[in-house]
């Protein structure tokens, strides 16, 4: 008996005692005459329904796929769903700056977000940040790509009436099979269901442009996932090595001042936009910056975002205010100046 079977030999028979030690040793002799060993699991969570994972532990004289995947059963039979692995899609794409349509945005951001990069959009709700993503998926379109968005906060129905009340028509787009808007109920469904899902936008209906709305939901409504991260980092280089541009959107706590985020995710990403909401003269405005982009320059300052019920605008940069990521600024303008010399 090899050392590692010892020491399962001798843990089983601290927790059955010694009249289990008989039924440990034929289980073991069973696996050892075997060409192959298929193990399954079921983990039922305090919500949402069971989780079921598979995984080959042993097949002879067979290469296979290591690793747990994620399985349903179905009506018709049991649907798997193998574990991604980024490293074997690797191709040559297209590569290319695709534009948000607007030019004070593009100009923020050095000319655009290139394909085949994952950006973060991260700041607190009601910031822009979906609104942005909306901009950038009708432009999109409109230069003839495929985009998909995942929900996972709102209803599809609720997603595109708010568009619509910025002046971002998505739905002709819906019906021409350009745009595929769904929406996501974490709680019903695996990490692995969700990768798949991704991977039949890409591979199938060749989407270019992925929006993920938003990770808080992804995140939050899978809390007893293990790694739930590192399968985040994965799929995001996956779309990368597809040539895909995605959006992932995440809102910090707070609204005004100090924000936090729930979860360190922008070391997964090659783009982080930064949101924030700030006074000024008695009104909460909203404004944009650039704090990473990995390829290429871009813009060091900090824009005014404004969100009309015709679309999106980028206002010049902020330079007469000093402190607007605080969320409370201060006016250090031409006008301060005078104010000043007059006292």
């Amino acid at each position: 008996m090899s050392a590692t079977m010892s020491a399962v030999t001798e843990r089983s028979i601290a927790q059955t005692g010694i009249a289990g030690l008989d039924e440990l040793r034929e289980e073991m002799t069973a696996q050892s005459v075997v060409y192959g060993i298929i193990e399954m699991h079921r983990h039922a969570p305090e919500f949402g329904p069971a989780r079921r994972r598979i995984q080959v532990a042993k097949l002879r004289g067979v290469k296979f796929w290591e690793g747990y995947h994620d399985y349903v059963i179905e009506r018709g039979g049991l649907h798997v769903f193998p574990r991604l692995v980024a490293a074997e899609h690797r191709e040559k794409s297209d590569r290319r700056v695709m534009s948000s349509g607007l030019p004070g945005f593009d100009a923020l951001l050095g000319g655009g977000l290139p394909s085949g990069s994952t950006t973060l959009l991260v700041g607190p709700a009601g910031s822009g940040k979906s609104s942005t993503a909306s901009q950038f998926a009708l432009h999109a379109l409109r230069q003839g790509e495929h985009v998909a968005i995942f929900t996972f906060d709102e209803t599809m129905e609720s997603y595109l009436i708010r568009a619509a009340g910025l002046g971002m028509d998505l739905e002709p787009f819906l019906h021409d099979g350009r745009l595929t808007v769904q929406q996501i109920d974490p709680g019903e469904l695996s990490p692995g269901q969700f990768v798949q899902i991704v991977r039949r936008a890409v591979e199938v209906q060749q989407v270019r442009l992925l929006v993920i709305d938003s990770l808080n939901g992804y995140l939050n409504a899978m809390p007893n996932e293990q790694f739930l991260i590192v399968q985040l980092h994965v799929l995001a280089t996956y779309l990368n090595q597809k040539g895909v541009l995605t959006l992932l959107i995440m809102s910090q706590t707070g609204l005004v001042g100090v924000t936090e985020s729930p979860i360190d995710t922008s070391y997964l990403t090659d783009n982080v936009i930064l949101f924030r909401l700030f006074e000024a003269v008695g009104e909460v405005r909203h404004a944009v910056s650039v704090v990473k982009k990995r390829a290429g320059c871009h813009e060091r300052t900090i824009r005014e975002l404004e969100i009309t019920s015709s679309g999106l605008r980028i206002g010049e940069p902020l330079r007469e205010f000093q402190g607007v990521l605080t969320g409370v600024p201060q006016f250090v303008g031409e006008r301060a100046s005078l104010s000043s010399q007059g006292k």
